[in-house]
């Protein structure tokens, strides 16, 4: 109990300090950032058209992601045009030119040298042309180094540049691109005094391509520069080194595998790995622009997030109390300092806070109530059942956390995985709803059976405490399970009505998709971006309101620059938008001048939705696995069906109440899925237990004792988060009103069908014998199969019967 007590101790210091020392990075919509305008350029062999340009925004993408920011905003505005809008970037110029380079990597053979004449140099007036000789036009040469180097490399000329310590080498057409690069990484080999470099992994085809390379440079003779790979990157010599005098003519280098070296510091080979592995750019870019841009959302709006947000959390707190009371008590501390480490471990991450972001930690904290009341309700029942001489608080909870301990495992288990399936394979927000996810599991987890452990631990250990049992809330089994056990309802006898009810709901749901259509908003489909300037200062929360007037309460309205505000929305016609700057010039007192007025792509373009997709698709599949493995196939069918159920009904409820699918929805989605999963699987684990302790009961009767048993953890945990959710709803103001909503109908669908889908379903697969994992705690075989009407045997539990001991 001591290492416990220190170990939490411990814990939670180390979350203060960082939580304390660390400033949080707060996204666009609480602080605003830096904004980016990219052009593309037309190159002699590829067009900045459209296409081009949703091409070039998707490697930059990739770019961002890799250099860690998180919650970035890029949307193509125009036909070549890309604003890329950047949270908490410390320095925006270095980010500007990490995003702008084309990133053309290139191998090429070495002819031999060359005279410093004939180097190519086309950023050099009037001296060099295209072929890199005196005697140019005496214009400047508009055409970029990697656009030379890349025209070269087609016309198979030779191309004539300085090494890393500026010889002029002859260069060979290139014979592997970036193109051909598995992976790139930074490392670091002191030992050897490589310092930093990046070692480059090939694709199957380049891995002959590299040993062909390699072999034919390794017939020349050692220190012959022909015996040298000049690894060139936007027409720049960034290594060339000489292949090893042990390489034989002919075979080269057969691994797949090389070094970048040259004199890099950590984050020189960090950068040049991200460019590598995000991929050249389709076309060239141009910073046009760059300006600093206000948030999204107004004071007045972040203001009562934030009210809402502390009175959710404080009603979830008293709730908890009045239900567990000492331990109830003890438990909201806990979750207090599951906050901190949350907290902690997104800021120690350098993870960007946005509005939805911080409403899901919030809510995230009503649902690690979870852990807690499985353990508490487990305790209470140990406490009911045990025996005169062991009955005692102190052996009750000790049995509480051991009985529970399957139930959160798994249920955390099954959320981790989906978490580190959205982390490796989508990006973008849905990238980062996975870091918060996997972040909140993990410190739930450590709240729970560490931090809680040892407080409730030291509590009932005290002699006053043993005296009056009463005060730690689980020496009584609470109202709802009284009722419950004193009825002893046989839930699964008309499984088959809960069942169609379940259809019934999921037609609906398809009906409003269907019939309504889905309103998808700016960040799905695109719109307009206009913006104005005015002489005077105009406050942009008044703007805000002022557009909302004149029918865009969706807007994203922003300051940017001097005396500057852009409104970006969906479709908007000319008409609509001259009354826009109408309404904003009525607040400047003159009339505005309209300086941009564009069309923009989608910020969450069709790349990014396929990764978040096929990741979401996965986690999904992994999840049936581990479930089919830990229970039985039919069971963790079951949970994801029951899964799909709760998405299609919060999507089918918004269809019909016409609200908008946008970015936030999306958030509230993923929320409402791992939701339904972990109350499944609650569900499931009780229904194991109780097989293994009462194997001759008929199925159906085990998964009705199942919910009747889980009922009070269903309920209790449900309040708490519900707690949060309408107060975010009534008090958080409109940026949090459909996200709330859309969490309130999925918090109440979850529950429902996790008892009134899932659980039948899975009845109903076990009467069909389509069950085909083995019994847990059995012998290994498949599970017995039962008679449709297994459900109206008569063998019934008397009140309090039946908890696995």
């Amino acid at each position: 109990m001591r290492v416990r007590a220190l170990l939490a101790l411990a814990i939670v210091a180390l979350s203060l300090y960082i939580a304390v020392t660390v400033p949080a990075r707060l996204g666009l919509d609480l602080r605003g950032g830096t904004q980016i305008v990219l052009e593309t350029r037309d190159t002699p062999t590829a067009t900045a058209d459209s296409e081009a340009t949703d091409r070039t925004l998707e490697v930059l993408r990739r770019r961002v992601d890799a250099l860690g920011i998180t919650e970035p905003t890029l949307t193509r505005s125009g036909d070549q045009r890309i604003i890329v809008e950047l949270p908490g970037v410390q320095d925006p110029r270095e980010a500007a030119d990490v995003l702008g380079r084309t990133a053309q990597l290139a191998f090429h053979p070495v002819l031999g040298e060359a005279s410093p004449d004939a180097v190519d140099r086309p950023d050099r007036k009037g001296e060099t042309g295209k072929t890199g000789k005196p005697g140019g036009s005496g214009k400047p040469d508009k055409t970029s180094k990697a656009e030379q180097a890349e025209e070269a490399g087609r016309s198979g000329r030779e191309l004539v540049l300085p090494d890393e310590e500026g010889r002029p080498l002859r260069l060979g057409p290139s014979s592997l691109n970036g193109g051909e690069v598995a992976e790139a990484e930074a490392r670091i080999e002191p030992q050897q005094g490589l310092g930093w470099f990046v070692s480059v992994d090939f694709h199957k085809g380049g891995k002959g391509k590299w040993a062909d390379l390699t072999g034919e440079a390794a017939c020349a003779a050692p220190g012959d520069p022909v015996r040298r790979v000049a690894i060139v990157l936007d027409d720049e010599v960034i290594s060339s080194p000489q292949v090893d005098p042990g390489v034989q003519c002919g075979k080269g280098i057969a691994g797949g595998s090389t070094q970048i070296t040259g004199d890099f510091d950590r984050q020189e080979a960090r950068e040049l790995a991200l460019l590598i592995n995000g991929g050249a750019l389709p076309v060239p870019v141009e910073a046009v622009e760059q300006r600093t841009v206000g948030p999204t959302l107004g004071a007045a709006a972040i203001e009562a997030s934030a009210r809402a947000a502390i009175i959710g959390t404080a009603l979830t707190g008293l709730f908890i109390m009045a239900v567990y009371r000492l331990l109830g008590g003890l438990a909201v501390i806990a979750l207090a300092c599951y906050g901190v480490i949350s907290y902690a471990a997104l800021v120690g991450l350098g993870a960007t806070l946005t509005l939805p972001g911080l409403a899901g930690f919030v809510l995230a904290i009503g649902m690690a109530v979870d852990a807690n009341v499985l353990v508490f309700e487990r305790a209470r029942e140990e406490y009911a059942t045990a025996t005169r001489q062991r009955k005692t608080p102190r052996s009750a909870l000790a049995a509480g956390f051991r009985e529970a301990l399957s139930a959160i495992a798994d249920s955390n288990i099954t959320t981790l995985i989906a978490a580190a399936l959205l982390f490796l394979f989508a990006s973008g927000p849905v990238r980062g709803f996975g870091v918060t996810l996997g972040i909140g599991v993990l410190a739930s987890m450590v709240s729970a059976l560490v931090i809680t452990r040892a407080l409730a631990d030291l509590a009932v250990a005290r002699r006053a405490v043993r005296r009056r049992p009463g005060i730690t809330g689980i020496a009584h089994i609470g109202a709802v399970r009284t009722r419950l056990t004193r009825r002893d309802p046989d839930l699964m006898g008309r499984r088959r009505r809960w069942l169609a009810g379940s259809a019934v709901a999921m037609v609906l749901a398809t009906a409003g998709i269907l019939v309504r259509g889905l309103d998808f908003g700016v960040e799905f489909t695109g719109g307009r971006l206009v913006e104005y300037a005015t002489t005077k200062p105009v406050d942009v929360d008044r703007a805000r309101d002022a557009v909302a007037d004149v029918g865009f309460p969706r807007a994203v309205v922003q300051a940017s620059g001097d005396g500057e505000l852009t409104v970006r929305t969906g479709g908007m016609s000319n008409a609509e938008e001259a009354r826009v700057g109408e309404a904003i010039g009525a607040l400047a007192g003159e009339k505005v001048e309209k300086v941009r007025d564009e069309l923009i792509g989608p910020s969450m373009g069709d790349e990014l939705r396929r990764g978040a997709l096929i990741a979401l698709a996965l986690a999904v599949g992994a999840q049936l696995l581990y479930l089919a493995i830990r229970f039985r196939f039919a069971l963790g069918f079951s949970a994801v069906v029951a899964m799909v159920h709760d998405a299609l009904i919060v999507v089918g409820a918004f269809a019909w109440l016409g609200k908008p699918i946008d970015g936030v929805f999306l958030a509230a989605l993923l929320t409402v899925i791992g939701y339904s999963v972990n109350d499944s699987v609650v569900i499931f684990d009780r229904v194991r237990q109780l097989q293994a302790s009462h194997p001759e009961q008929p199925y159906a009767r085990t998964t009705s004792t199942a919910l009747v048993q889980t009922v009070p953890r269903t309920v209790n945990t449900g309040m708490g988060a519900l707690c949060i959710l309408a107060t975010l709803a009534l008090v958080g103001g409109d940026s949090l009103t459909d996200f709330a909503l859309a969490l309130l109908i999925g918090v109440a669908v979850g529950t429902y069908s996790s008892m009134f889908t899932a659980a039948p379903l899975a009845v109903e697969l076990q009467a069909r014998g389509l069950s085909t994992s083995r019994t847990p705690g059995g012998d290994g075989k498949t599970g017995d199969r039962e008679p449709a009407d297994a459900a109206k045997a008569p063998t019934r539990t008397r009140p309090g019967a039946g908890l696995p001991r």
